[in-house]
Formats: structure tokens, C-alpha cells, sequence
């Protein structure tokens, strides 16, 4: 049994290639919900859906996130009346929104909600929220509209996508995330998991929710030698995505090495690129043992072959 922490399109392609690599009902994959947020009065969580629709293949591969094939007739009616449409939700999209939100007005747990919206796509793989409970990234930034040295506290999709990640990072931290308690079956997915895999995903906003819910630290420290990770900074630069406008000014440096780093005690094993293969000794005095393969997934048959890779390394 294998199970991955995941949150990001890194992790939505990475986990459609696993899929194809191992029988996909062996998988469970615990995804990051410190995106969620609320538009338009729907619950959205951005990382769930990416996953869902890369596992159920009714992904937008080339934007990395939302629909194939999606329309965004409803979004647009909305500039009509002057709403705030920063947030672009797809006419296919808000089918989802519309059914997990009325769900979850009816009292049922985000982690059921989940598993009936995976089921309705035909998904096998085991799909769980880190958690039912609220916890959000927040983003302390400079303030564009404040005075020079001003910063002020984004959501995090306010940062990302309103923002575009241009105002200054200066400090992240997972609101809530103290008190969360683990959905039903992420600590025993984490305990009973052959391989636990930490995706290629953004170190700080999409695993480090992940890991601030109580309990899962704990765990992969304890199963050291059972996780592996992949890197998703290549060459000095994140594959896509702001990982490199977030580490930095963390004090992560922004490489193979510095993820190495920031996960060595939780991660036996990690995979980097073949352009990193020189920096593989950096890797290993973190206390890794290191991988190199290609991780750049332009086709479900590589994100497929790194799959197998990423698995033979700790079997």
C-alpha cells in the first residue's frame, strides 16, 4: 500500500502516473486543504480538484488546473453585475462547488464529501482531505497599496491568484492548523503504508499544511525509511508554481538541496532531476540517500516511470 501527501498540479500529475504504474485501489493519497476558500458562496479546495480531475483524466493539462473543455460563461455574467471575478470558476467546475458545498451545509464531513465526488468520477484511488477541519494559509506580504516597508496578511488564493505572487513574502503560517485533527484514515493510511511518498509539490504551502496538522509529523519521523520524496525545484527553479518566491525568503534555499534539507528529518530517500545529479552529494550530507531520474512529467508515461522509480527507491 502506498500512500502520498500531495497538494499542487506537481502532485496531480504525479500521482495520475502512479496510478498507471501500481493498481490504482493500492493508493491513498491525503491532500492538502489550507487552499480551500470560499467564492461566490461555494467551497472550493483547489488542491482536492486538481487531483480529482488528473485521477478521473477531465483535466485541464495545459493550464495544470480546473476542466478540459471548460467554459467560463457563468464567471463571465457575473462581470455583468460587477461581482468580484478574480477567482475564475469554469461552468463544469461549479458542478463540484455546488455539490460539496451543499453537502457540507447538510452537516456531512469534508473527507465523505470527497469520497462521493471521487466516486462519482470513477476514481478508485482513495482520496482524503488532511483534514474536516478549517485551516488556512496565511500569507504575511508587503502591502501594495500600503506605504513603503507596509505588509499586510493575505488568504492564500488572494496572494496566488488575485496578486499573482508579486507582493513580497515576509512570513507563512497555517491558521488553525494547531487545533485540526486528522480526518478519519490519514493516520492509519500513514501507519499501515509501505511506501509513504511526499510529492513534487511546494514545500511550504502545499506540504507544509500537511505537516502542521497534528500527528503526521510525528509519523513520517517515526517511518523515516518509508518515505521518499521528489523534489520540485530543478536547476535552482521550481517546476511551476511560486516555490521559489516562498522558500527564499524563508530561508529554504531555492534547490534540490534545500528541500533536502528542509524535509531530512522526515525523508530517507529523494529523487531529483538529472540536470541536479551534480548537487546528488549536497543531497546526501543532508542525511538523504539521493535519486536522480527525470522528474519533468510532459507525458503520463514519464510522471509514470517516475513513479516506479520513486517506489523501487525505498523498496
Amino acid at each position: 500500500m502506498i500512500t502520498a501527501l500531495a497538494g499542487g498540479v506537481g502532485a496531480a500529475k504525479f500521482l495520475a502516473g502512479l496510478v498507471r504504474a501500481v493498481p490504482p485501489e493500492s493508493v491513498t493519497a491525503i491532500v492538502n486543504v489550507a487552499d480551500d476558500d470560499t467564492f461566490h458562496g461555494l467551497h472550493v479546495s483547489p488542491d482536492l480538484d486538481s487531483v480529482t480531475y488528473a485521477l478521473a483524466g477531465v483535466n485541464n493539462a495545459a493550464l495544470g488546473w480546473g476542466r478540459a473543455d471548460e467554459s467560463f460563461r457563468t464567471i463571465d455574467e457575473l462581470d455583468r453585475f460587477g461581482s468580484d471575478t478574480w477567482f475564475r470558476l469554469g461552468d463544469l467546475d461549479l458542478a463540484t462547488h455546488l455539490y460539496r458545498t451543499e453537502q457540507l451545509r447538510a452537516g456531512r464531513p469534508l473527507s465523505a464529501v470527497t469520497v462521493a465526488i471521487a466516486e462519482g468520477f470513477g476514481i478508485r484511488t482513495r482520496l482524503l482531505p488532511v483534514t474536516d477541519d478549517r485551516v488556512a494559509t496565511r500569507i504575511t506580504a508587503a502591502d501594495p497599496a500600503g506605504p513603503a516597508g507596509a505588509t499586510r496578511e493575505f488568504a492564500m488564493q488572494e496572494w496566488f491568484v488575485r496578486e499573482r505572487c508579486e507582493p513580497a513574502v515576509v512570513a507563512v503560517h497555517f491558521d488553525g492548523a494547531d487545533a485540526a485533527r486528522p480526518a478519519p484514515g490519514v493516520l492509519e493510511a500513514l501507519h499501515t503504508a509501505e511506501t509513504i511518498v511526499l510529492c513534487p509539490s511546494n514545500p511550504v504551502i502545499s506540504i507544509g499544511p500537511l505537516l502542521a496538522v497534528r500527528g503526521i509529523r510525528d509519523i513520517l519521523a517515526a517511518r523515516r525509511d518509508h518515505v521518499v520524496a521528489i523534489s520540485p525545484i530543478v536547476g535552482g527553479a521550481p517546476v511551476k508554481g511560486p516555490a521559489d518566491r516562498l522558500m527564499g525568503p524563508l530561508g529554504i534555499e531555492v534547490s534540490c538541496v534545500g528541500v533536502a534539507r528542509e524535509y531530512a528529518a522526515l525523508c530517507g530517500t529523494l529523487v531529483v532531476d538529472a540536470v541536479d545529479r551534480h548537487r546528488a552529494g549536497e543531497v546526501e550530507s543532508a542525511g538523504l540517500r539521493c535519486i536522480v531520474a527525470d522528474t519533468m512529467m510532459h507525458s503520463p508515461e514519464i510522471a509514470a516511470a517516475l513513479a516506479r522509480t520513486t517506489l523501487a527507491a525505498v523498496a
